[in-house]
């Protein structure tokens, strides 16, 4: 493993997933496996009071972040 990877589970059941209510503000989390055998828990404000902004800014988060691991630029 020479690069980190991006370890999502995506429950369909769950149109939160990877979205967490801080005091009205909805903030993205997930976990980043590194190449030493860690992990990087990351947690970001999407800087949004409304979950239907948040839901699509978590979206378009992961896609990046995924683009960004693929190649080799995440860590």
């Amino acid at each position: 493993m020479n690069e980190a990877t991006l370890a999502i589970r995506v429950n369909r059941d769950n149109l939160d997933h990877h979205l967490w209510n801080n005091h009205g503000t909805y903030w993205c989390y997930f976990t980043l496996h590194l190449p030493d055998f860690t992990k990087r828990r990351c947690r970001t404000s999407l800087g949004t009071t409304c979950r239907d902004e948040a839901r699509q800014l978590r979206d378009a988060k992961l896609a990046s972040l995924d683009r960004q691991v693929a190649a080799g630029g995440a860590q």
